[in-house]
């Protein structure tokens, strides 16, 4: 079994660091002549798998907007997933998911088991109850080859708040919230020194102060390198020839996130506007 570290190297050695939002806002649907219905969810989600087979290593379907349609909605999304695994992508599954105990559990099995109908090679989640409340879909994911990008530093404003609170207590006492859950990421990876890119990551915006959130990316270089999954980049501020400037020596392991700015090309403009991203990210 090769480990998502390593699959996540490959691709980021080959197609590149680029990662292709598969996002059907409503709008987006109407521009491109879909229904906003599940047919169009999955016309939608397989045309960005086609664009992105050859020019971008890295899907991540937003599956928010394949949920709000309910069994039908999520009966596109396997589809898209099924396909864009079949295509050689690697699929993030950008779900979010978080609690404790059984229910988190539940939430990794439904991800990241192999065979599920909603396999993915890996999935977001939230550890804002402690990072040892995703114990259970860590072990999976290590378990199975597959990996987690855990929320740390978000890139929408309104987190600020809680992210660079302090920790009052525990371990990690002193650090802001998001610091700490870096820390504890970067600790749990240390277990496999085999590897370069490391199965676990975690979630650090292109537009957020990393030193205002006592985060340094290079920190996290120690033992196998942590993943980066970057949102902001395009229509939130941040400008994709800025990757190695903002991220420094985390660069090589951090995943560019793109929706909006290739989806609005449409259908025939999508191939183009990913080649021109993944040529503005850059190696």
């Amino acid at each position: 079994m090769i480990g998502f570290g390593t699959r996540l190297e490959q691709a980021i050695d080959g197609p590149g660091r680029l990662c292709v939002g598969i996002d059907p806002h409503p709008y987006l649907l109407h521009q491109w002549g879909l229904g906003d219905d599940a047919a169009g969810l999955r016309d939608f989600g397989l045309r960005v798998v086609e664009a992105s087979a050859g020019r971008a290593g890295i899907v991540k379907p937003q599956v928010a907007f394949f949920e709000r349609h309910g069994s039908a909605g999520f009966a596109a999304l396997e589809e898209v997933l099924r396909q864009a695994r079949a295509a050689g992508l690697i699929v993030i599954a950008d779900s979010k998911r978080g609690d404790v105990g059984s229910s988190v559990e539940a939430y990794g099995q439904a991800w990241l088991t192999p065979g599920s109908p909603l396999e993915a090679d890996a999935m977001t989640v939230s550890a804002f109850q402690g990072v040892g409340s995703i114990t259970a879909p860590l072990e999976l994911a290590a378990r199975h080859g597959k990996g987690l990008f855990v929320l740390a530093a978000t890139s929408n404003p309104e987190a600020a708040a809680v992210q660079t609170a302090i920790i009052g207590s525990g371990a990690r006492s002193g650090l802001t919230v998001a610091a700490g859950i870096v820390a504890d990421v970067t600790d749990w990876n240390r277990g496999d020194p085999s590897a370069r890119i490391a199965g676990v990551g975690v979630v650090l915006g292109a537009t957020v102060d990393f030193a205002a959130y006592g985060i340094d990316t290079a920190a996290a270089d120690e033992g196998p390198g942590t993943p980066i999954l970057a949102p902001g980049f395009g229509h939130q501020g941040a400008r994709f020839d800025q990757v190695n400037a903002i991220y420094g020596a985390a660069a090589s392991r951090t995943i560019v996130a793109a929706s909006r700015s290739i989806l609005t090309a449409g259908p025939s403009g999508l191939a183009a506007a990913i080649t021109s991203h993944a040529n503005e990210v850059g190696a």
